[in-house]
C-alpha cells in the first residue's frame, strides 16, 4: 500500500487506449472502493456509453469541460461536477472530451468494487461479466441464445460427460 498524490499521478496507459489513467483506489489499498484517476485529450472518452448493474460510480470533474452522456441527454460539465451514477438503466452513463476541446479533461471516477457486476456497453450491445475485480468475460451482441436452449445444450452436455465416465 502507498500514497498516491492525485496531484502528481503516476499515469498509465491503458492497451489499446488513448488516455492515461491512474486506479488511486486500489494503489492506496482500498478494497471496496475503486478509484481511478483519467486524462482524456480532446476526442477521447474514459469509456463507451455503458450502465452497471452491480457497481454506483461518482464522477468528479477536476479540470476541462467534459461531455456527459445519459438517459436524459447529453451536456457539458464544468470544472467541480459531482455526479453520481445509479446502479441500473437510469445509471446509463459516458464521459467523453469533445474534438474541439482546447485542453484535456482530466476526472476522477469512484465507484464500489461489488463482484460479481454485469455491465452492458448501450451502443453495441456487448454485455461484460465481471466475476472478479479487473477480470471476467466479454460476450458481443449477436452471440446470445434463449436461457432454456443454453441450459438444454449443458444438460445434454453433462449427460455425455456422465454416461462416458
Amino acid at each position: 500500500m502507498t500514497d498516491p498524490n492525485f496531484l502528481a499521478p503516476e499515469w498509465e496507459t491503458p492497451p489499446e487506449m488513448p488516455i492515461r489513467g491512474v486506479r488511486l483506489g486500489a494503489a492506496a489499498g482500498a478494497q471496496e472502493l475503486g478509484a481511478t484517476l483519467y486524462e482524456l485529450p480532446a476526442g477521447t472518452a474514459v469509456s463507451p456509453y455503458h450502465l452497471h448493474y452491480g457497481n454506483e460510480e461518482l464522477l468528479f470533474v477536476l479540470f476541462g469541460r467534459p461531455l456527459l452522456r445519459t438517459p436524459l441527454g447529453d451536456r457539458r460539465l464544468e470544472p467541480g461536477a459531482v455526479v453520481s451514477f445509479v446502479r441500473g438503466p437510469d445509471g446509463a452513463h459516458g464521459v467523453s472530451n469533445p474534438a474541439d476541446a482546447e485542453v484535456a479533461a482530466i476526472v476522477l471516477l469512484v465507484s464500489t468494487m461489488n463482484v460479481p457486476d454485469v455491465a452492458v456497453h448501450l451502443s453495441t450491445g456487448t454485455l461484460l461479466a465481471m466475476t472478479e475485480l479487473g477480470g471476467g468475460k466479454v460476450f458481443r451482441a449477436g452471440t446470445d441464445v434463449p436461457v432454456f436452449e443454453a441450459l438444454a445444450e449443458s444438460l445434454a452436455e453433462d449427460q455425455r460427460g456422465t454416461s462416458s465416465a
